[in-house]
């Protein structure tokens, strides 16, 4: 959530994520050594068509494109999601806070704009997924009288909105988990391959940002057979419950995924652990005691120089290819046990349907002490290649931040990353709300990373990365 709130190190004010035109296009060393050969393509990815194209150290023909610009006087962009349509993988969409819908039919390399409006309200948290029929699927938070935190209804539901269209036009959406006064934040939705059932998991606050013991974050879950249009009541998943002043005590970061046989499972963060559930009829019943999965020394969330709040929290993923991997559960987050001032993104993986888990893997392959963090993972279905995404700052002195990509094929065991931003950017200070996550996606090779970009200029803008690997498991 980038909302204002009561008071808390972790809430800023809605006219914090405000900012001005979007980011003037750069070029790096490489393109200036070699500019007479590539002139034409820099003429055909001009700043008119507010794309880039770069060369870099991961794949020789990435491109860097812009997704979308902040133009000023409007809130983000930040807090991107992204996913590629398993029917037409040309069809990638994305969102980003606080209603923008953005959808390309080239892969990525050029895309459009709208703004998401429904009856329910739009509230940012933006989640995108896609079914196997190519039906696209928004969720946010909601605001249904439109006036934020004026109103009593501020997150009283969480929302989905559904697009047949791929992504250029969505129906009004349908209400998750409306319980008021409780508020419902913190969304994330996995979608059954097999049957189209979507499994929606959240955190619920007795009231957001409350400082009272009494009251209490819970992890519930909700899912639909019929395309989103009806939920069942929102689930208590959790077996404990946290605090509501969103920081380390507050149970958060629940992202569902579904197994190979129509599993369900679920990991979040709470008290300086990953907790995790599952199902293994389809959400309809779970464990009565949730599994440890990994300590999370410094809790979920985590000081960062430079940003005005970041975390850890958790992303779960299994493996859908017919690899020799098929099934695995992968847990993949950032601590700090390596000290406050070096943060770094770790895996854990359980061929057991979570009932053991592997030690730690750290992922980042540096031997700095410095900061990575914001990690996302997306495992490809049909390679089983593990990809993870985060911020990085190896190879820089200050508070500069690249974007790295790293990538798996033996199961989550090793990794290698390079870094794919096309230049390395500042950090937007305690005055900008930089967002909570980034997000990837990858479909039989194609890999579409997304993430937040912060120039001095420009302000904040919403860049991927068109990343074609040919990798298969070891």
């Amino acid at each position: 959530m980038f909302v204002i709130a009561p008071a808390g190190r972790r809430y800023f004010s809605i006219n914090r994520c405000f900012n001005s035109s979007y980011i003037r296009c750069t070029k790096t060393n490489a393109l200036m050594k070699n500019i007479w050969l590539i002139l034409p393509v820099l003429l055909l990815f001009s700043c008119k068509s507010k794309s880039l194209l770069t060369v870099n150290t991961f794949d020789k023909k990435n491109t860097n494109v812009l997704v979308y610009g902040g133009d000023g006087g409007r809130i983000g962009p930040c807090e991107p999601s992204i996913f590629i349509n398993p029917a037409k993988p040309k069809n990638i969409v994305a969102g980003s806070v606080l209603n923008y819908a953005h959808y390309s039919f080239d892969g990525g390399a050029t895309w459009k704009t709208s703004t998401m409006k429904s009856s329910h309200g739009v509230y940012g948290d933006p989640v995108i997924s896609a079914d196997q029929k190519g039906n696209f699927y928004y969720l946010h938070l909601g605001d249904p009288d439109g006036t934020n935190w004026s109103s009593s209804r501020i997150l009283e539901s969480i929302v989905i909105q559904k697009s047949t269209d791929g992504g250029i036009t969505w129906n009004d959406g349908a209400a998750i988990g409306t319980n008021p006064p409780k508020q419902q934040d913190k969304e994330w939705v996995a979608i059954n391959p097999t049957n189209g059932e979507l499994y929606v998991t959240w955190t619920q606050f007795d009231k957001y940002g409350s400082k009272d013991k009494n009251d209490k974050s819970l992890i519930l879950f909700s899912k639909s057979s019929d395309g989103g249009n009806t939920w069942t009541k929102g689930y208590r998943l959790s077996q404990y419950a946290g605090n509501c002043m969103d920081d380390d005590d507050t149970v958060e970061g629940a992202v569902p995924s579904v197994g190979t046989n129509g599993e369900v499972y679920v990991a979040w963060a709470y008290d300086e652990k990953i907790y995790f559930d599952r199902s293994m009829d389809a959400g309809n019943t779970w464990l009565e005691e949730d599994i440890v999965v990994v300590n999370q020394p410094g809790g979920w969330t985590m000081d960062i120089p430079g940003i005005g709040r970041t975390n850890g929290m958790p992303v779960t993923g299994v493996d859908h290819s017919n690899s020799k991997y098929r099934g695995t559960i992968y847990v993949n987050w950032a601590d700090t046990r390596n000290g406050k001032d070096n943060s770094d993104i770790f895996i854990a993986r359980s061929k057991d349907q979570g009932k053991t888990w592997s030690a730690p893997t750290r992922v980042n392959t540096d031997s700095t002490s410095s900061h990575q963090f914001f990690p996302w993972m997306s495992v490809d279905a049909k390679t089983g290649v593990v990809y993870i995404v985060y911020y990085d700052r190896s190879m820089q002195t200050d508070r500069r931040n690249e974007v790295t990509l790293a990538y798996s094929t033996d199961g989550g065991k090793t990794f290698k990353s390079e870094i794919i931003s096309e230049s390395s950017f500042p950090s937007p200070g305690q005055s900008v709300f930089f967002g909570d996550y980034n997000n990837i996606s990858a479909y039989d090779g194609m890999v579409r990373p997304i993430w937040t970009r912060y120039d001095d200029a420009g302000g904040l803008s919403v860049w991927t990365a068109l990343v074609k690997k040919g990798l298969k498991v070891d």
